[in-house]
């Protein structure tokens, strides 16, 4: 299942979710512009839990840890996270309030990184991408908005089709697809990583979510007035 768009509306412009994703764009234009030695350059700057845990507290591996989450490995890469954080993003920022938006989105990035590298503490492969500080968006999404109807495209064998679903059912199938995955591959190495993907990242991220959106108040909701407002 693959989200397009959802209806619930916001009440705010949600500045700091645009420049996040402008964040993301900015930094995968600066990964093309490094030519040939791209590969050196990311895995001297990306999140690697092999090289974190020689020295976990050393200032330049905490760096890395916010470096990678505006890391990306492809265009398909990019645009899959940016279309997640697109859709779902706004309306954690309305209700949380853009500085504690941006700092639950760091959060949610750094507990995934942190998730991953301590499930697979000997790995040297780079660990990039926004998607475990996304999977703290949708996370917080699920708890706050679960009825929110979310516009699905649906493959069924060689069909597709577009419907609405309930956003428990959407996020609610991508975290168990995650879990069962990630579940399934402890204690194989090479199936943790299988496909450049890190389950455990994203587990880490979404549980993250929804516990910080509550610790930050996303379950105050604002006075009726607002959304009568927003609605003229």
């Amino acid at each position: 299942m693959l989200p397009l768009s959802d209806r619930n509306p916001s009440r705010t412009t949600p500045v700091v979710n645009y420049l996040l994703i402008a964040a993301n764009v900015l930094v995968f234009l600066w990964e093309l512009s490094l030519g040939p030695d791209i590969e050196r350059d990311l895995f001297i700057v990306s999140f690697v839990p092999a090289r974190f845990w020689v020295a976990p507290f050393y200032p330049v591996n905490l760096l890395r840890i916010l470096m990678s989450m505006f890391l990306h490995g492809g265009w398909l890469h990019l645009g899959g996270n940016m279309l997640y954080l697109w859709i779902f993003g706004d309306n954690i920022e309305d209700r949380l309030g853009h500085v504690k938006y941006g700092i639950f989105y760091l959060l949610c990035g750094g507990i995934a990184t942190l998730t991953h590298a301590f499930v697979n503490p000997n790995s040297r492969i780079p660990s990039i991408g926004a998607s475990g500080a996304i999977a703290g968006v949708l996370g917080a999404y699920i708890l706050l908005f679960p009825r929110a109807q979310v516009t699905t495209l649906i493959p069924i064998f060689v069909f597709i089709t577009i419907r609405e679903i309930p956003a428990v059912i959407v996020l609610g199938f991508w975290f168990v697809l995650q879990l069962f995955t990630g579940v399934a591959s402890v204690g194989i190495p090479e199936a943790q990583n299988a496909g450049g993907v890190a389950y455990f990242a994203h587990i880490g991220g979404f549980v993250a979510g929804m516990i910080l959106v509550g610790i930050m108040g996303g379950f105050r909701r604002p006075p009726p007035q607002t959304y009568t407002d927003f609605r003229r």
